[in-house]
């Protein structure tokens, strides 16, 4: 035991020494960060013109690709988009929010109208025919939808952020993104010409600028939006419009479909896709976090609720029944709270509640349990404790109380109850306890005087 003893402490120091390096080594980068701060756009137009030699590069390499890969690429990208609509679903569901709404569906059905351009090469691949030279047009009307819905999500989020009846919102939606995806489709079909590649031009594929220039838009109004809210799905949506600004701008260099820059293109597609897929994930796992959290806790104290509290008494019964230790519960009550808030207001009378529960939160061991039991009364379990350590628990937190010097000044009854000899089920428990509580409660005036004396001298 005592070789096992040093071992943990050894690792333990080993994993502070090398918090403390990995903490050191973000300082630093911090600290590099900020001085390169004032250099920024020189960085920008270094990395602008480094990107425009490598295109140049990639155009006049002459890199060529299969076919088969070229259709795996878009069907991942498809895939990622659907499991991005239904993140997005799940979260509108949770927020109401109208931006999660709008992509999902659009999203959803621009992955379908790009899987379904895939067609002409599966027709290809098999009949040995040569692939398709010009731009496909599901590539094209699905880049077009997307950069409209980003828009389109981002002026109906500044009229109306929220949704209040989500089933009818649902069917609203359905109808305005089908409606955009035909007004798009139909005018790209309408077009007088096809949409070609030109190799000889400067821009090989130059209706790629129509998508890039909504995209473009896109990441200016998300740009702007994040200076309000910064969560990891907004700022996904940001990198997302940025990643397709780039996306569009090297497609625009592409002679054949399946060269080089045709190729980077799609890449840059699905990695786009990728980010939007993580932010919505990374963001829907903060919100579950945060409903468990508003699950189990008080919203105001930050303690546990009296669910949470009832459920720790109760595996503490069990634990204590089959290793026949003892636990405590503390209950506390401030007094004269009604006093507190006729002279001063609610609002101060709500602060000591948060006051009280401040002092339990710092006098609780990891291991025990401090939850708000009603308005103003709170209790602690204390799981292996006799009554005698309860009890020092219990002068420790009202001595702490009555030593603030906040004004009001407050203090607090007590009551403590010890299983078994109190009571062996939580109904027994808590009332032993709440007795105990109400006989300080007795002598709580001449005490309340002594402490506020006390505190004076």
């Amino acid at each position: 035991m005592p070789e096992l003893g040093l071992e943990v402490a050894l690792y333990l120091g080993r994993a502070g020494a090398q918090s403390a390096q990995l903490g050191a080594v973000v300082a630093i980068l911090r600290k590099i960060a900020n001085l390169l701060r004032p250099f920024r756009w020189a960085f920008v137009f270094l990395a602008g013109a480094v990107t425009v030699v490598f295109l140049f590069w990639l155009r006049t390499s002459h890199f060529s690709f299969e076919p088969v890969q070229y259709v795996f690429l878009s069907l991942f990208g498809s895939l990622l988009i659907l499991t991005f609509a239904a993140n997005a679903l799940v979260r509108f569901r949770g927020t109401h929010d109208r931006i999660s709404l709008i992509l999902a569906l659009g999203f959803a059905l621009a992955a379908l109208i790009e899987a379904g351009g895939n067609y002409d090469f599966y027709t290809a691949m098999i009949s040995g025919a040569a692939m398709p030279s010009r731009v496909p047009l599901p590539w094209m009307v699905s880049c077009t939808l997307l950069g409209a819905l980003l828009i389109l999500a981002l002026i109906v989020e500044r009229h109306m952020p929220s949704s209040r009846e989500p089933g009818r919102e649902i069917a609203i939606a359905c109808f305005v993104v089908g409606g955009v995806g035909y007004l798009t489709g139909a005018a790209f079909l309408g077009l007088p010409w096809q949409i070609s590649i030109h190799p000889n031009w400067f821009l090989s594929r130059p209706w790629e600028m129509l998508p890039a220039a909504l995209f473009v838009a896109a990441a200016l109004g998300f740009r702007s939006r994040l200076r309000r809210t910064a969560s990891a799905f907004d700022k996904s949506l940001y990198w997302t419009a940025c990643i397709n600004i780039v996306c569009h701008l090297v497609a625009s260099q592409s002679e054949n479909l399946m060269d080089g820059p045709g190729m980077l293109a799609r890449l840059l597609k699905v990695a786009s896709y990728g980010v939007l897929l993580g932010g919505a994930l990374v963001d829907n796992a903060r919100l579950f976090d945060q409903v468990r959290r508003m699950a189990v806790t008080d919203s105001l104290t930050g303690l546990a609720n009296y669910r949470t509290l009832v459920n720790a008494i109760q595996s503490e019964l069990d634990r204590s029944k089959r290793s026949g230790r003892p636990f405590a519960i503390v209950l506390f009550d401030l007094d004269g709270l009604k006093l507190v808030n006729d002279k001063y207001g609610h609002l101060v009378g709500t602060r000591a509640i948060c006051r009280l529960a401040n002092v339990l939160k710092m006098h609780c061991r990891s291991t025990d349990t401090g939850a708000r039991y009603g308005g103003d009364e709170f209790a602690l379990v204390l799981p292996e404790a006799s009554g005698e350590a309860a009890e020092r628990v219990s002068k420790r937190v009202r001595e702490k109380l009555a030593s603030d010097l906040e004004i009001p000044l407050l203090t607090v009854s007590a009551g403590v109850s010890v299983y078994p000899a109190d009571g062996d089920t939580l109904e027994k428990l808590l009332a032993a306890a709440d007795r105990a509580l109400y006989k300080m409660k007795g002598h709580t005036d001449g005490m309340q005087s002594l402490m506020r004396i006390a505190v004076c001298l």
